[in-house]
């Protein structure tokens, strides 16, 4: 079904108006969260023990290597939260535009108590376990 078809068809949308706003408030208070530990992981950085100990003089290889190592954890998680804020404002964009809740995919709807566990769910179940099927090993390093 094309993507415009599938909007006309939604007219009616499968959440009633109470569970849109529980997932809405849920949706809004994760965003929150999410951009309070983005600023205080970016603001602290120079703060934590791993700014001290990397800009100590001297230092051994020892400390340099745990510096280094909590330099890289503290921006993988930063590009960790990034990603799930993105992901909270495309389906608060999507609540916006009257797609929430019915998959990217074929169209059909998904369940409330799937969004009650993952808000910001594009798909569902099966398209879902579909797209990890076909890409779970793309990230997996080769020779």
């Amino acid at each position: 079904m094309e993507p415009d078809s599938r909007r006309a068809a939604k007219a009616g949308m499968a959440l009633s108006d109470k569970q849109l706003a529980e997932l809405s408030s849920r949706l809004e208070a994760r965003r929150r969260e999410l951009a309070g530990e983005v600023q205080d992981e970016l603001g602290d950085t120079e703060s934590r023990e791993f700014g001290a100990l990397s800009g100590a003089l001297p230092g051994d290889s020892g400390d340099q290597s745990v510096a280094d190592q909590q330099a890289d954890l503290n921006l993988t998680m930063t590009d960790r939260h990034a990603e799930a804020l993105a992901a909270v404002d495309a389906a608060r964009e999507r609540i916006r535009q009257g797609t929430y809740g019915y998959c990217i995919d074929c169209g059909t709807e998904i369940g409330y108590e799937r969004l009650l566990a993952y808000p910001t769910a594009e798909r569902c179940i099966e398209d879902q376990e579909r797209v990890e099927k076909t890409y779970a090993h793309e990230g997996t390093p080769s020779l």
